[in-house]
């Protein structure tokens, strides 16, 4: 006889395999969709929403969780069931009009996105985002009514459970008030050598090839993968065929070759997810900020350090060709360098915060219907030229039209990041007190003790514990910021 616990496994592994074709559809759709499938495209995924939507709402799975609750389950069971009736009890918020209502306008604002933002068409782009601001906020007021939480919190906990923009607002505080000092002392510390800046062009397949070979140094499978191109770089697909993709400028191969480690950081922990368990929730990523921490752990931890920099150089100058820019003493101060810029996803580890905590403040006060979006620009040049002294005034497409996040919705996205930054220095941290000469290994080119310890950590257990027992277990610790500064320190006023 079928226990109510194994029939609620069966229909989300179901709503697991629907999810697998609108994860490669939406895939596609932003790398290799011709401009005229948007609409159909769009509708199409708008109707697998609602279908999946229905799926999760259906009445009777009240009663089989009800019902499951008598069951004997094994812990990994229980947090499946926690997870499985909590991805029940988000839905059963949402009527299906308003998931496919967000949709369809979600996919239109992308899609127009695309070519408003090299255009610097602020008028047209607004126009969109103002239909997925109102259906955002009318998400946000549905889920906060049910939760008795902000509009905000609302949504930041589907991304980050349990997270609140109190404890953001506390933490965020604190790292304002010393990091400001911080990024001034870096960049006068800097100012005091020479650091040539490397002169293309540089051929895209070069670029291309440069980003495979380092993504197989970082141990992606290929088997369940691939690397593309976007208008804005992301990771994904399903575990078991993760698309990661970049952007390439002609003028610039250190984005793309960095956006690639970091989108390989995130593909790493999808394709170790347990295997054991796939299909259901108890495999998924524990949480966005948890998913941001692996791809800052191999961008920023490992990425940008010097024993990996010295590694990968050979590789660097095969394909890039020979240049005094890229010679060694020069290669690593310059993927290290501290230069406050317009674009998040270009930004160095000083400067990266700022950004993020710019985009929360005025999401947030978005969300909660403080500001609306025509008061968008102004606020985001006044907060980038308190934060880092740029002004952003008219260029739209450098400032606040440079994200792909709001186009979709994703408001409580962004302060996953500097979550994930923080995490990724706690637990590289970690990490050095288990393998004392890990920097060694890295700089002889074992990496695989180190990605041992990431799956034994954090990639083998899914949503098996809470984001707090997961750094605990992996740490000792919940989380403590001030494993970021250390390393800030060390690395940009020590090193």
């Amino acid at each position: 006889m079928t226990s109510a616990y194994q029939e609620l496994c069966r229909t989300f592994q179901r709503l697991s395999r629907f999810g697998h074709l609108g994860a490669i559809v939406g895939v596609d759709m932003q790398t290799t969709m011709p401009p005229g499938g948007s609409q159909a495209r769009g509708e199409a995924l708008a109707e697998l929403s609602v279908f999946m939507h229905e799926t999760l709402t259906n009445p009777r799975l009240g009663s089989l969780f009800d019902a499951a609750q008598q069951d004997s389950l094994n812990d990994v069971e229980q947090a499946n069931l926690y997870e499985m009736q909590r991805a029940w009890q988000q839905a059963s918020l949402l009527p299906a009009s308003l998931v496919e209502a967000k949709s369809l306008a979600g996919s239109r604002c992308e899609h127009a996105w695309r070519q408003q933002r090299p255009a610097n068409d602020w008028q047209g782009f607004a126009t969109n985002l103002k239909e997925v601001v109102k259906l955002s906020r009318e998400e946000a007021q549905l889920r906060a009514d049910a939760l008795s939480v902000s509009r905000y919190d609302a949504l930041l906990d589907l991304y980050e459970p349990g997270m609140t923009s109190a404890q953001l607002d506390s933490t965020f505080g604190d790292l304002k008030s010393w990091l400001p000092a911080l990024l001034q002392q870096a960049v006068a510390r800097q100012q005091s050598r020479t650091i040539l800046q490397p002169v293309g062009p540089f051929a895209i397949e070069g670029q291309k090839q440069l980003g495979l070979r380092l993504m197989e140094t970082l141990g992606f499978d290929f088997h369940h993968g691939r690397l593309d191109v976007s208008a804005h770089p992301f990771c994904g697909g399903v575990p078991e065929d993760v698309r990661i993709t970049t952007r390439y400028s002609e003028n610039d191969f250190l984005s793309a070759m960095m956006g690639v480690i970091h989108e390989t950081g995130h593909a790493r922990y999808e394709q170790n997810l347990p295997q054991q368990w796939r299909g259901l929730p108890v495999a998924q990523a524990r949480s966005t900020a948890i998913h941001e921490s692996q791809s800052l752990f191999m961008e920023m931890q490992l990425g940008r350090s010097k024993a990996f920099l010295q590694r990968i150089h050979p590789q660097v100058v095969a394909l890039m060709g020979e240049q005094p820019a890229l010679e060694v003493q020069n290669f690593i101060p310059l993927t290290q360098r501290v230069q406050p810029g317009f674009i998040r996803v270009d930004a160095d580890e000083l400067s990266y915060p700022a950004h993020v905590i710019l985009r929360y403040e005025i999401e947030r006060a978005l969300i909660e219907g403080e500001i609306e979006v025509d008061d968008i620009p102004a606020l985001w040049d006044e907060k980038m030229q308190q934060s880092l002294g740029i002004d952003t005034r008219g260029n739209y497409r450098d400032g606040c039209m440079q994200d792909i996040h709001w186009t979709d919705g994703a408001f409580g996205y962004f302060p996953t990041y500097t979550l994930g930054a923080m995490y990724a220095a706690q637990l590289f941290h970690a990490v050095k007190q288990a393998i004392p000469q890990v920097e060694d290994l890295i700089q002889h080119g074992d990496l695989q003790p180190l990605f041992d310890w990431l799956k034994q950590n954090i990639w083998q257990h899914g949503s098996r514990f809470s984001t707090a027992q997961l750094l605990i277990n992996a740490t000792g610790e919940t989380l403590n910021p001030a494993y970021f500064r250390q390393h800030l320190e060390q690395r940009y006023l020590s090193e």
